[in-house]
């Protein structure tokens, strides 16, 4: 029992078996036992209303209590046993639990001083493992720092060499390889910041040495300009003897059997070639008098800095004041003829200078420049020798070589001028010239005398028929009679001559330099049909310009065309022949393009029925032909009918090899079938008119072979062949008993698979017999002709 706030806990049961029957309310339970809570009164009521109920009460609780005690004395007794063995066992552990413990304490004292060495060994590893590891850092900096200084040793030691154009190169090195690497140093640092000192300090002398040697050729131009013209009179004598030398041989073949005239040729000769040897030894070359070092060592280095342009405005600037020192006479000039020997010595040399420096270097002195400072040398040298030609020194001579000149500078500007047009050529997209607005069109007319009032009416955007070419190649041919007329005024001539001059220059520009241009660009690989139709339509135009440049030529002169001696400008067959050369180039590429297509031709010439539809390929090939001939609308009609029945009798012909090829063996009638199909789309091509101005069915004859052969094999009408054969209104006149025999052998049945009357096999041998007629028919046929030949 329990006792709770006044409360009375007990067993239900225990109540119950004391006959009290009480309202009773749960309150707690202990692993399946379930106790009550009792009122006090439900007590009071055991004492009050039954007499010794106290006493019952107790006797009942007692044995209530036995019984309790011996459930749990059984329990125990259940229980005890296993809590014996349980001690038992605990009691054994602790033996060897105790064991255990002094050997893991004794253990563990002997790990412990074991690991004291272990300990002490490992700090030693570790500390060297750290020096080695500083030492492999050491090690790898200097590896990279050591290239570094043995570079800039290397730098030093150029710098001391005096080669300068070396020390760049290793500083450009420096700069992009080693620095990078051990940027963090301050001792790369410090090197760094001196670089650039050292750049300027090299400008610095390399400019002093070019310095010196400008002094130096200003004094020896004189020599440089006396040893050259020595060596122009060698080459002089050198060809007129080998010219001797070719008449000596040639009295050779006339005198075979006579040796006298060869021997005393060989005499006379001889001394000859030992003065010239003589002569050879005692000339220096412009190498020998004058070292360039200093020149090509000061390019280089500027070159390398990155400055090569003030190098040459300052060298092209100190040359010009050298050249008009050089070209000022001296004030007795006039009076001696070493003075005018002298002075053009000077001329002489300071050109054979330049000359040298324009062909050893590249954009240091340019054609340009050396082409101005003789346009400036022959208008001093003319004012010079004007001046003191009272003095009665001739000057026509010069005046000769002056036109000599003038013509070898127009061979220049021609040369000028194909890499001009050449270079129009490449950049050109030989496409009709777009115009967006009016303006642009005004730019254009501006370049370019067109004129076209149907194009005029159209509303923008609209296109010109030529391309860029044709205003720029128009452009350019002005300028080119500019340039010849700059010469050509110096020469101060009459008009007349001026204006003569200048047409035979525009004549040769057009017939020589531009139409060999146009020519190379015509055969070209690249050059497509497109761009050949474009070609013929800009030399169109270009020919209808001729007569504006003639104009402007006229009033550049004030020469009047109307002039008995006028030259007139060669424009025309000039681009005539173009225009015939890109006609040529169509056709050649036009075949080119259909024998492309033909070699696509994937016939299987066993098959037993045709496909019912054209062959893919021709297909191709027609749409092809359709859109290419759309293009040749903007060409001359002669021309694109030309192009068309070409295209056609080549691809005739070419369809007409395939069945007559050697290669081919054997041929059914499905094949014939199918072919007949392609030759009936080709047909049906040539008659939609492709290009018009065909009159009739002109076109379709270009395939007339082909279609009465295959309507003979088709219709297979052998005797109306063999009957009506050589008579002009033969059915088949077109049909050569040669082809007719290759195809039919073709044909003939080989015991294949696939033999031509494969569907009719009862009547195989009757067939076989009747080709058999035929061929031999054919045969005789063909043998007649032979003979008859």
């Amino acid at each position: 029992m329990k006792r709770l706030l006044g409360m009375e806990m007990i067993e239900k049961g225990l109540l119950e078996e004391m006959g009290l029957e009480l309202n009773l309310k749960p309150w707690a339970t202990d692993g399946g036992t379930h106790f009550w809570e009792v009122p006090k009164t439900a007590f009071r009521s055991v004492y009050d209303d039954q007499p010794n109920a106290h006493k019952k009460f107790m006797e009942k609780l007692d044995a209530c209590i036995r019984n309790h005690d011996k459930e749990i004395e059984k329990m125990c007794n259940f229980h005890h046993q296993g809590f014996v063995d349980a001690i038992t066992e605990l009691l054994k552990v602790r033996t060897d639990a105790e064991k255990l413990k002094v050997q893991v304490t004794d253990t563990n004292r002997r790990f412990q001083d074991a690991g004291k060495e272990v300990i002490v060994q490992t700090e030693d590893i570790i500390r060297c493992r750290i020096q080695q590891r500083n030492i492999t850092t050491v090690i790898e900096k200097l590896q990279l720092c050591l290239p570094v200084l043995e570079m800039y040793s290397k730098l030093k030691e150029q710098m001391s060499a005096k080669r300068y154009y070396s020390a760049l190169k290793t500083m450009e090195q420096l700069e992009n390889v080693y620095f990078p690497r051990v940027s963090q140093y301050r001792f790369c640092q410090l090197m760094i910041e001196n670089l650039p000192k050292l750049r300027e300090d090299i400008k610095e002398i390399s400019m002093s040495d070019l310095k010196d040697f400008l002094e130096s050729i200003r004094k020896h131009s004189d020599k440089i300009g006396e040893t050259a013209m020595k060596q122009a009179q060698q080459q002089k004598l050198f060809s007129v003897i080998l010219q001797k030398q070719n008449n000596v041989k040639f009295g050779k073949t006339i005198y075979i059997n006579d040796r006298i005239p060869e021997e005393r040729n060989e005499i006379v000769l001889k001394p000859v070639f030992e003065e010239e040897d003589e002569n050879e030894e005692e000339v220096l070359t412009v190498q020998d008098l004058v070292d360039f070092s200093p020149v090509y060592r000061c390019l280089h280095i500027y070159s390398v800095l990155g400055d090569e342009e003030t190098f040459e405005n300052y060298y092209r600037k100190q040359r010009k004041k050298q050249a008009r020192l050089v070209l000022q006479p001296q004030s007795n000039m006039h009076e001696t003829v070493d003075g005018y020997r002298r002075y053009f010595t000077q001329i002489v040399g300071f050109f054979v200078v330049e000359d040298h420096i324009l062909h050893v270097t590249q954009g240091l002195v340019t054609r340009a420049y050396t082409d101005e400072l003789w346009n400036m040398a022959l208008s001093k040298i003319i004012a010079v020798l004007r001046a003191h030609s009272g003095y009665g020194f001739p000057v026509n001579r010069l005046f000769d070589l002056l036109f000599e000149i003038r013509d070898q500078y127009n061979e220049t500007l021609l040369k000028k001028w194909a890499g001009v047009f050449r270079d129009i050529f490449e950049e050109d997209n030989y496409s009709p010239i777009p115009i967006v607005n009016e303006e642009e069109y005004k730019t254009v007319i501006s370049k370019f005398p067109f004129q076209d009032p149907d194009i005029e009416k159209q509303s923008f955007p609209k296109k010109l028929p030529m391309s860029q070419s044709v205003p720029h190649i128009y452009i350019q041919v002005k300028e080119f009679i500019y340039a010849s007329l700059k010469f050509s005024e110096s020469l101060h001539r009459s008009s007349t001559e001026v204006d003569d001059m200048l047409r035979k220059s525009t004549n040769l520009l057009l017939t020589r330099t531009l139409s060999s241009c146009l020519l190379n660009l015509i055969k070209k690989p690249h050059i497509g049909l497109t761009e050949l139709v474009q070609i013929i339509i800009n030399t169109t135009h270009l020919e209808q310009a001729c007569k504006y440049l003639e104009d402007f030529i006229t009033n550049i002169t004030n020469i009047s065309q109307e002039t008995v001696h006028t030259t007139r400008l060669y424009g025309l067959s000039t681009f005539k022949d173009a225009r015939h050369a890109a006609e040529g180039e169509i056709y050649t590429k036009l075949n080119q393009k259909i024998d492309e297509f033909v070699q696509l031709a994937d016939y299987d010439w066993t098959m037993s029925e045709p496909d019912g539809r054209a062959s893919g390929y021709l297909m191709d090939l027609i749409n092809f032909l359709r859109s290419i001939f759309q293009v040749f609308t903007h060409l001359p009609g002669k021309v694109a009918q030309t192009a068309c029945m070409s295209a056609c009798q080549h691809l005739s012909t070419s369809l007409m090899q395939m069945l007559l090829d050697s290669e081919l063996k054997q041929i059914s009638m499905g094949a014939v079938q199918q072919f007949n199909l392609d030759v009936i789309q080709c047909e049906l091509f040539a008659s939609s008119e492709p290009v018009p101005g065909f009159q009739g069915d002109t076109l379709q004859l270009a395939f007339i072979d082909l279609r009465q052969l295959l309507d003979l094999f088709m219709v297979w009408d052998w005797s109306t062949y063999l009957a009506d054969y050589g008579q002009p209104a033969s059915k088949y006149l077109r049909v050569n008993p040669n082809t007719a025999l290759t195809l039919l052998e073709k044909m003939k049945d080989t015991s294949k698979k696939n033999n031509i009357f494969a569907q009719f096999r009862k009547n195989d041998r009757d067939k076989q017999k009747l080709i058999e007629t035929v061929v031999k028919q054919l045969r005789s046929l063909v043998n007649g002709m032979s003979q008859h030949t």
